[in-house]
């Protein structure tokens, strides 16, 4: 194929070489004339392992050039990759200057243009950016529109300074975001042949998950740190507690836990992280990770509360009201606590939990219910039915599509729900419902 590359730094000059090397023909852009006379001289404009030995080969290969003109590397070229810096702003925001003068530049090139032509975002971009900021820039200096004269899509990159050869050649997975079947088949063509998942989703959801997936990294380390931190004042070795905790694959390095849903609770981890706190504390330790879970696990449990204050509906019916499906525990379980909440601002609450019956409730258990909702007897009903009949909005706690698929079908037209987990059959219930779901 024909590709060029606008912006080389290290994922655009890593680009050039690793694509060249692969047979490709490759137009490399930069603004700055030191770049592109270091890659004409067969040396790398970045410092990488094994750059040096990449880019005096492919120089002499005959299928790399490199320019200034942008408009010269888009009518020579099939597919554009976008790769030029999009740095922090003084106040935290993205700069997005390279990019927004770059897109009009293509915009101008395209309209020249008669083929079709695909043009890839890999740079590091907000969410919304491609279709609400450098679309319309695109649209206006061409004069054609995406989705017929071009095709807009972002593509995130995986590659980290030190190893990004080895990581081009082995990602953990390919993402495309793309709105028409054209960008993401000429990108699958382009990349299909690298040992990993070739993935494509929508535009917003690649452009999130980029930002998604350094913000985990960042919270690892973080977590990594603050352990290691609480573990050398007690004596305990960090490198062997962490190295027991990545064995487990079933739950801790694993995607248990990472679906989105309601405020945790139960009777381990809230108590659990208040302990760690407190312990930091107690040998003047600050860990502000850690410490900052349990306020953000609240805030979770507000936005729920704000949501069925804001409707203005005195009549709830909650389905489900244990921490988590499938157990009748109660202890710190966020529904509960919504539930007190709500009773407080005068709400009348019906509550269904197949799984909850106070008379088999015991000890430590009993004791939270007793103290939180003495009341509770009043409002557990026994059939589903009952708890939908009498509510004019529906508080979904339960996860499964069996429990989903009830209450659809017993749901009015007139109720509203909000849907505090992922529903198997989400859109489906949806469409059924008057939804609230977030």
């Amino acid at each position: 194929m024909k590709i060029s590359i606008f912006g080389l730094g290290y994922v655009g000059a890593v680009s050039l070489a690793c694509l060249s090397r692969d047979g490709h023909e490759v137009i490399g852009v930069d603004i700055e004339q030191a770049k592109l006379d270091l890659i004409k001289a067969g040396k790398t404009p970045v410092v990488e392992e094994g750059m040096v030995e990449l880019m005096e080969r492919v120089a002499t290969s005959g299928l790399v050039s490199v320019t200034t003109d942008a408009k010269q590397a888009v009518l020579g070229s099939e597919i554009s990759l976008i790769c030029v810096g999009t740095p922090s702003a003084a106040n935290g925001s993205q700069d997005q200057g390279a990019v927004l003068r770059l897109a009009a530049e293509i915009g101008a090139a395209l309209k020249l243009k008669s083929e079709p032509h695909v043009v890839v975002f890999r740079s590091t971009l907000v969410p919304g950016t491609v279709e609400d900021v450098l679309r319309p820039i695109i649209e206006q200096h061409s004069g054609k529109q995406d989705g017929k004269d071009f095709y807009l899509c972002f593509q995130p990159e995986f590659l980290r300074e030190g190893s990004s050869i080895r990581d081009y050649d082995k990602p953990p997975f390919t993402i495309v975001g793309a709105n028409h079947a054209y960008a993401a088949e000429r990108l699958q063509a382009l990349f299909g042949h690298l040992p990993c998942k070739f993935l494509k989703t929508s535009v917003r959801a690649a452009e999130m998950m980029k930002y998604c997936c350094n913000n985990f990294h960042a919270l690892k380390i973080t977590f990594a740190n603050e352990t290691a931190r609480l573990c050398g004042a007690l004596g305990v070795d960090a490198f062997e507690v962490m190295d027991l905790v990545c064995q487990d694959t079933q739950l801790n390095i694993s995607k248990a836990y990472l679906k989105p849903g309601f405020a945790f609770g139960g009777s381990c981890l809230p108590k659990d992280l208040r302990a760690t706190t407190y312990l930091a504390k107690t040998h003047d330790l600050e860990l502000p990770m850690l410490a900052g879970i349990l306020p953000s696990n609240r805030q979770h449990l507000d936005m729920a509360l704000d949501k069925l204050l804001a409707l203005g509906k005195r009549k709830i019916g909650f389905v489900g009201l244990s921490f988590k499906t499938g157990t009748d525990d109660l202890r710190e379980s966020p529904l509960v606590t919504l539930a007190e909440q709500l009773i407080g601002k005068g709400m009348q609450l019906s509550i269904y939990d197949p799984e909850v019956h106070l008379a088999s409730l015991l000890g430590a258990n009993r004791s939270f219910v007793q103290k939180h909702l003495p009341h509770i007897g009043e409002m557990l009903k026994g059939e589903l039915a009952e708890v939908v009949a009498g509510a004019e909005v529906l508080v979904m706690g339960l996860a499964g599509a069996d429990i989903a698929a009830q209450v659809a079908a017993l749901a009015r037209p007139d109720q509203h729900v909000l849907d505090l987990v992922m529903l198997p059959n989400k859109s489906e219930f949806k469409a059924q419902v008057q939804g609230l779901c977030w």
